[in-house]
C-alpha cells in the first residue's frame, strides 16, 4: 500500500495535468484529439488500478499484487506514453503500444491471481 496507492495518486494526477493540457493549451486536430483521448482515458483507467493494486496488497498475495502494479505502470508508460508522443506527431517504436497493451492485460490478470490465492505468505 505504501508504493502502489501514491504511485496510482500521482499517475491519477499527471493524467488530469496532460488531460487539461491536451483539451486547452495544444491544438489537435481530429485524429490526434482522438489518440489523446485514448491516452488520457487509460491513463486514469490504469492509476485507479494502482490504488486498487495498493489497496488490495492486504487482502491479496503481495508479491503477485506487486506484480501486478508494474505490469501497470510500465504497460501505462510504453501504451499510453505512445499514443500522447503520436498525438503530437512524434514517432515512436512501433512496439510501444502493443507491449504496453499487454503489460496492463497482464496486470489485470496477475491483479485478479493475487486476490484470487487471498492474504499468504508470498
Amino acid at each position: 500500500m505504501k508504493l502502489w496507492t501514491p504511485t496510482g495518486a500521482v499517475l491519477a494526477l499527471s493524467a488530469v495535468a496532460l488531460g487539461a493540457a491536451g483539451t486547452h493549451a495544444v491544438p489537435l486536430d481530429d485524429d490526434a484529439r482522438s489518440l489523446f483521448e485514448t491516452a488520457s482515458r487509460y491513463h486514469f483507467y490504469h492509476a485507479f488500478a494502482l490504488v486498487a493494486v495498493g489497496l488490495a496488497i492486504g487482502h491479496a498475495r503481495a508479491a503477485w499484487a506487486h506484480f501486478a502494479g508494474m505490469a501497470f505502470l510500465f504497460g501505462t508508460v510504453l501504451f499510453c506514453g505512445s499514443l500522447y508522443l503520436r498525438a503530437f506527431g512524434t514517432m515512436t517504436p512501433s512496439f510501444m503500444a502493443p507491449a504496453g497493451g499487454t503489460a496492463l492485460m497482464l496486470g489485470w490478470l496477475l491483479l485478479a491471481i493475487s486476490v484470487f490465492l487471498g492474504r499468504r505468505n508470498a
